[in-house]
């Protein structure tokens, strides 16, 4: 009898969210850190080919889902619903164009007001190694700061808090990438960590997230030439950029501008009185 306390004890620090946390997280990374490491002695470095680069990305972005799914299903013992399949393909178009149509705005606006200038092009080739950039990057990352930290942070905190320590956390790990700048980490927070946690409130499912990191990633780089997160790409277009880096974003690339910051936050804002509106926080 003596031994019920304890076991009732154990399973109450199980069942937190900070320690299911803590067993996701690496379950998804070392899962992804695994799959790199075979490929690598299996078929060599993934960046000697596009296509080798490509089909890299797909293999650890598959990695990380199959590894997720596998988390919630055996820690946290229930469907993976934010992977579910009725309307995933609906909701990540959805994501898709928001990403898309939101970077185009940006770099509109950035345009007019002679920060950005188209110079030349280059062959549809160089948007093999971005595409595969921005697969990897838009659901690992959601994955992580969505699927995981947003939203065991929120079972334990409640929505806002979540939201606003996911947001500060997805942005100052930027920080770490090349040519970043505290305002540019700051940028990333305000505009990417509310619009994005925010979409995933609306569908309490990852697929439009996923949509538009992957939009937001290719299309800036892909697509304008534009750096991504501070990561130099090559893109359809070659552009020339000037002007003060509140207006460009600098070498980080125009996610750190001012009009990004302006212009996803507010759409952040729109989807967060929508989450609001249909009961999700």
């Amino acid at each position: 009898m003596s031994d019920f306390p304890f076991t009732a004890q154990m399973g109450v620090v199980y069942n937190h969210p900070l320690v299911r946390l803590l067993i996701g997280v690496p379950m998804v990374i070392g899962a992804m850190l695994l799959g790199g490491l075979f490929w690598e002695k299996l078929w060599g470095a993934p960046t000697s080919h596009p296509l080798g680069e490509l089909l890299n990305s797909l293999v650890l972005a598959g990695l990380a889902m199959l590894a997720y799914a596998a988390y919630v299903r055996w820690v946290e013992r229930r469907p993976v619903s934010e992977f579910g399949r009725p309307g995933a393909v609906r909701e990540w178009a959805v994501g898709v164009a928001l990403g898309f149509g939101a970077i185009t705005l940006t770099v509109a606006v950035i345009a007019a007001l002679g920060g950005y200038r188209i110079t030349g092009w280059n062959p549809p080739s160089v948007l093999v190694p971005v595409l595969a950039l921005a697969i990897f990057s838009g659901i690992f990352e959601e994955i992580i700061a969505r699927g995981l930290v947003f939203r065991l942070l929120e079972q334990w905190l409640g929505s806002w808090t979540a939201l606003a320590l996911s947001a500060l956390l997805f942005g100052f790990l930027h920080i770490l990438n090349p040519n970043a700048t505290v305002l540019a980490a700051a940028a990333i927070s305000i505009e990417a960590g509310i619009l994005l946690g925010a979409l995933y409130m609306l569908t309490r499912r990852l697929w439009m997230a996923i949509g538009l990191h992957m939009a937001w990633n290719f299309t800036q780089g892909g697509i304008y030439g534009i750096p991504v997160s501070g990561l130099e790409v090559e893109g359809l277009l070659f552009n020339t950029m000037q002007g003060p880096p509140l207006l460009t974003g600098g070498e980080f690339g125009a996610e750190a501008s001012l009009p990004a910051v302006i212009i996803c936050t507010t759409v952040g804002l729109w989807v967060l009185y929508r989450a609001h509106r249909k009961g999700h926080f």
